[in-house]
This record gives C-alpha cells, structure tokens and sequence, in this order.
C-alpha cells in the first residue's frame, strides 16, 4: 500500500543496509521493509523517550506491546530482528553499531519537527550512519503536496481547498470531474443526536495475548504514568495487524452506517458512538490511511453506508489527517509556541484529575483516563474549547492532548490544539471554534444532569462557559473584531456593555478563577 496523491520515493537497499524500522512505522508493505525480502531488520525500544511526559498508560502500552507483536510477526515469517532497548535511541544504537559496525539502517522520517536531522544526529553520536528516506504512510507525499501548492492560486493552507485536490486527484468519492452525490461535503447532515434509546453498535474487542499483560506490568512498574491501568482482558485497542484489520471490519460493516449523522453528538455513558476508533491504528502504521479510505468507499459503493457518512469518515483521514501533517511541517517550529492571542494563564488542575462540577469536563476527561480516547467534538468543543475562553497558554494543552491520547503524536496535536482549537497561529483557521453552553446543550446530555444552569451567564450557579464566553470576546476585542465571521456576536458584546452586564461577567469569572484555584469549580 502507497501514497495514493504523488509518487513513492524509487531506491533500493544496498547490501550493507538494512531496513530501521520505528514504532510509529509498523508496515510491513511501505518504507525500505516493503523493499527487502527477509535479512536483518532494526527496532529500537527507546524508555528515556517515553519518559518525558506522564504518558497515559494505556498509551506506552499500546506503543510497546504493537512493537513487540510485530517485532514477533517478523521473526515468525523468517526476519532476523535486531530489536535493541535502552534509555534513549543513541544507547540502543551504540549497542547495535558495536556488533555490526558495517551496517547503515535505513529508516522512513518521523512526521515530527526535525526527525531526519535529529535520526542523524543520534546514529553519529553512536557511531554510525542512517540514511532517513521519505514516510510512505500518508495519502499523499510532500513533493506532490508542495508542487501543487507552489502553483495553486487558491490558499493551499485552506482545508477546503486542500480537500477538494485531494478528492480530485485520488478519484476517491468522484464521479468523473464531479464529487460524488453532487456535493463536496455533507455536513448539514451530520449534525444530528441519537434518539433516546438509541444505542451505537458494540466496539470491536480483542483476545490479546501474554504481551499486553508483560508490557502494561512493566509500564506499571517503571514509567511514572496517568490515566487507567490497562486491563488486558478490556484493553480497547489492536496491537497486532490482524486486530486492526478486524476493527476496519468491524467499522465499515457495523458502525459506518450511523457514523455520519451522529458524528458531532457526545453521549455520557456512550464513550465511542459511531466512530472508527481506528487513528491509533493509522498512526502506528498498523492500517495504511488508503486502505481505510477504500474500505469505507467501497461500502459506500456497495449500499451499505449513506454518503453523509462515507464522505465524512473519508474527510478524516484523506483531507484532515494529510492536511494537518502538511500544516505542521510547513508551521514548525513557529508554531508549537504560537499564541496569537496571548492566552497566559496555566492548563486547570481539573485536566488531570477530572474533578470538578462542570459534567460536560467531567464526563470527557474521564473519558480520557479511562482509555486514552475522546472523540473529535469533545476535543474540540469541550477541551479545546474550554481552556481557549479560559485563555490557557496553548503549549499547555498541547502537552496534556500529546500525553493523555493514544492516537497523539506532536506532528498531529500541534496544529490541531494550538492552531484549531487554540486559534494560537491564524495558518488556516479562520475563526476561533468557541462557544457558550449552548452547542454544549444542543449536541449532548451533559447539561441535563450539570449543577450549573446552561441559560445563566452570572450567579453562583451559572455555567462556567457563559461568563467565559462573553469574557473571552471581551478582553480579545482588537484581534478579533474585525473578523467578519464574529461580527454578529460583537453586537451583543455592545449590548452587554450598555446595560452593565459585562462588568457582572467580569465579575464572575474572576469568581470562577478563584473557584478553580480552590478546586471546587
């Protein structure tokens, strides 16, 4: 499985290469392993790496225990895997040069800022050479995506725009020259919550094996981590290739269905709704982003999905995914410190420990404890959300997302925290993605069982995100006035300050703050 938008990179391997494969890479099809047929292959279990933040334990689970699988699966199908541990990547080389001082690995580039240079670097701190060779693990390759946007007219850090080219010259959901069913997105049908009971269709599960159960000991025992521990027997998400192919099963013949219509709904005691759950799959590199894409299209194509919910599961992953992989490396370093609005105050402690009144916050960091998972509207509309109107230093957040997801790596958190959700850069979001209680209200039953009332904006017993609302357009009136997408609730910003409402809003959010300090918020 390839790009499908641009051409692979054409090489070989030489006889003194061999094939360094690293935890976010495990294919078997792509990169210099889908280039040898057997031999010697590298994998490095880096512990000092996982080490620097406190990862959820589901995460460094999930990361070691797939390493290990396919470490296995390669050894079974004739490999020789030299699969070296250490404290960082330069110890586990130095060893590795020591014993075959001839060998040169050949690895594909992390999507992180500065991989390549930073892959070099440590193989000459331990005394050897790696040749880095370009990810095949996207849709689309960074030569065919800078070319066209060299020579496009239109902004090539728009998603739409983006989105569109992808669609065209991948042929995926066209119909000809036309996108299929005559409209490019189908969002106005994806708006929708379940009736009352209405139950989504069961989560794939999985019989994993003796290696879950010795990783999540050994992460339990030496990492310094947050979040659930893993329960092997419950444990949500595929470590093997075969578990992530029965997951693309599972969603494309049982989920995709009803994925579109509720795909924005957050439900509290329905933890996944109809979502794929398979992005810690695509960033391992268990599933290849194109083989999901056809898997979805061909239920389309065979009836058995809508096309709201085709195109907005194909959204995801050929616009979005490739979208915010070309977004940061074109953004970094710029942007991982970007703080368009000067937000200055710290990530609440209620991030970690999930306590506070507030169900909407409640609901979905326990959500995050429990498996390293919330969907995207929760990240969004609730996280994000949030802690923008809080005015959090965007970094913050984007170290809790990169720590506490499983599908989270920096080249993924970045632009969507600080850019999407923090309005932190102004590369291609057009508008803060901020809001009251009320798209709280109308897109899940937080508010029906919340102490606070979602319809007051001042009083002790008033949502949290009213106040922080109007207080958030308040005080960022001189960046974001002017933006045409906002002038509407400037209006009311006026009426707010006519009638001396806004020096109460004031009031209670420094109320708020207090409480928060207090931890009783």
């Amino acid at each position: 499985m390839k790009p499908k938008v641009g051409s692979p990179p054409d090489y070989t391997l030489d006889d003194d290469e061999i094939p360094w494969v690293l935890g976010t890479q495990l294919n078997e099809d792509a990169g210099p392993l889908g280039r040898v047929d057997g031999g010697k292959v590298l994998m490095v279990e880096s512990h000092g790496f996982a080490r620097r933040k406190p990862y959820h334990a589901q995460k460094l689970t999930l990361v070691f225990s797939a390493m290990r699988c396919f470490r296995d699966r390669l050894s079974d199908e004739g490999y020789d895997v030299v699969y070296r541990k250490g404290e960082s990547f330069a110890e586990a080389l130095g060893a590795f040069f020591d014993d075959y001082p001839d060998t040169t690995p050949v690895v594909m580039r992390s999507p992180s800022y500065g991989s390549a240079d930073g892959l070099r670097d440590v193989a000459r701190e331990a005394g050897g050479e790696v040749r880095v060779v370009e990810n095949e693990l996207f849709v689309s390759t960074r030569e065919a995506f800078d070319s066209w946007a060299d020579s496009t007219e239109s902004d090539a850090f728009r998603h739409e725009t983006f989105y569109r080219w992808m669609r065209r010259r991948s042929g995926v959901l066209m119909d000809g020259d036309e996108p299929e069913g005559g409209d490019w997105n189908y969002d106005d049908q994806n708006r929708e919550y379940p009736p009352e009971g209405w139950g989504s269709p069961d989560e794939p599960s999985f019989e994993h094996g003796e290696i879950v159960d010795e990783t999540a000991d050994m992460v339990a025992e030496g990492f310094e981590t947050w979040g659930k521990a893993v329960d092997a027997s419950g444990f949500p998400w595929p470590v093997t290739r075969e578990q992530a192919l029965d997951a693309l099963s599972v969603f494309v013949s049982e989920r995709l269905g009803t994925f579109g219509s509720y795909q924005d709904a957050m439900v509290s005691d329905d933890w996944s709704v109809s979502h794929s759950l398979l992005g810690s799959s695509i960033n391992l590199g268990l599933l290849h982003p194109v083989e999901v894409i056809e898997g979805i299209e061909e239920t389309y194509r065979e009836g058995d999905a809508p096309i709201n919910s085709a195109e907005g599961a194909i959204r995801q992953i050929l616009g979005w995914r490739d979208f915010m992989r070309h977004v940061y490396r074109h953004s970094m370093p710029e942007l991982a410190t970007a703080n368009r609005l000067d937000a200055e105050h710290d990530l609440p402690e209620l991030y970690w420990t999930g306590e506070t009144d507030m169900e909407c916050l409640r609901s979905t960091v326990e959500d995050v404890r429990e498996r390293g998972y919330s969907h995207h509207i929760q990240r969004l509309m609730v996280l994000a959300n949030f802690a923008t109107l809080w005015g959090v230093v965007p970094e913050e957040l984007n170290r809790w997302f990169h720590a506490t997801y499983v599908d989270a790596y920096h080249w993924v958190t970045t632009p969507n925290v600080i850019e999407m959700g923090m309005y932190g850069s102004g590369v291609f979001a057009t508008k803060p993605y901020v809001s009251s209680a009320n798209y709280i209200d109308e897109m899940s039953d937080y508010c029906g069982s919340c102490p606070y009332h979602k319809t007051k904006d001042t009083g002790e017993d008033a949502c949290p995100f009213n106040a922080l609302y109007w207080d958030f357009l308040d005080r960022n009136e001189d960046e974001l006035r002017s933006n045409h997408r906002m002038s509407l609730m400037y209006g009311h910003v006026d009426d707010k300050r006519g009638s001396g409402e806004m020096e109460d809003i004031h009031e209670r959010v420094e109320e708020l703050r207090r409480m928060e300090e207090d931890g009783v918020l």
